[in-house]
């Protein structure tokens, strides 16, 4: 059975901080991302995942993007420390790696915290043992279901989340119009976009900061995640981003028109989509 992802459920990821909270208890989240080519993905994945309301973000990458990261957000920590979860590989290219890169992302795969991984680190998505959601899209998967032997995917695409779930042992979040979430035991769920002005560079980067941080608030508050949970948090994130990305595509504005003017939606920038999080947290707790 696949089911499809609502707001109640999303509700359940999201946890409205108490007076007893600290930052730690909120959840803290180290991101390793962004490049020298691509130093926007630290910026966009950064933003989101504060957007998304959790206690501290570590960011360590490449200098040029930690500088842009703490122009936009200097409440950023860039010292490597404690942290309760990572997100891996947005805004870098697995070809341009270099060893030491290669081998810190070996060691974050191989440990216990949960790890996001995206884009450029998906190429060490299989051989790793940490608790993973995958945030491939549809050419990443194909490329990953190559390396894994599974080359021939079945023509649904929930059938070959599936089959790359098991492989890997990993939640596989699949993205496109219709998002596809599957957990390695087969649980499946779907996320609609909130807007088609979603297809547009930088979002997936969003995504995974806003998947990151529900799942390091989630850690902090349980001690623990395990696949059926990172999946249910992981179709949280994915229909918190949605969301987020309808509000900003309503609040679009026509140039020279009044603010009052009515209008539909219109185009966005995955900034926008970053931007528009507290309101659909807000929401979504509200609603809850």
């Amino acid at each position: 059975m696949v089911r499809t992802w609502t707001r109640a459920d999303a509700a359940r990821a999201l946890r409205r901080p108490t007076a007893a909270d600290d930052k730690y208890s909120r959840g803290v989240l180290g991101m390793r991302t962004g490049s020298e080519a691509y130093p926007g993905a630290a910026v966009l994945g950064v933003e989101a995942a504060w957007r998304a309301g959790l206690g501290m973000v570590r960011y360590l990458g490449p200098d040029r993007a930690a500088d842009l990261v703490l122009a936009r957000r200097p409440e950023t920590v860039t010292a490597d420390g404690r942290v309760q979860a990572w997100v891996v590989g947005s805004g870098t290219d697995a070809s341009a790696r270099t060893p030491s890169d290669t081998a810190a992302l070996r060691a974050l795969l191989s440990d216990t915290d949960p790890v996001v991984v995206d884009a450029g680190a998906l190429d060490l998505a299989a051989e790793a043992t940490a608790p993973r959601i995958l945030t491939p899209h549809d050419r990443e998967h194909a490329r990953l279901r190559a390396a894994l032997g599974l080359a021939h995917a079945p023509a649904d695409r929930v059938d070959a989340a599936r089959e790359t779930a098991e492989a890997t042992g990993a939640v596989v979040l699949l993205k496109g119009a219709v998002t596809v979430v599957v957990a390695p035991d087969g649980w499946a769920a779907t996320v609609e976009a909130g807007t088609p002005w979603l297809a547009t560079a930088g979002t997936g980067d969003v995504l995974a900061g806003v998947i990151g941080a529900l799942v390091a608030g989630a850690v902090a508050q349980n001690g623990h995640t395990d696949a059926a949970s990172l999946a249910a948090l992981a179709a949280s994130g994915a229909w918190l981003h949605g969301r987020a990305a309808a509000i900003a595509a309503q609040g679009a504005s026509i140039a020279g028109a009044p603010s009052s003017a009515p209008f539909g939606d219109g185009p966005i920038t995955a900034l926008d989509v970053a931007d528009a999080l507290p309101q659909a947290v807000a929401e979504t707790l509200a609603r809850a």
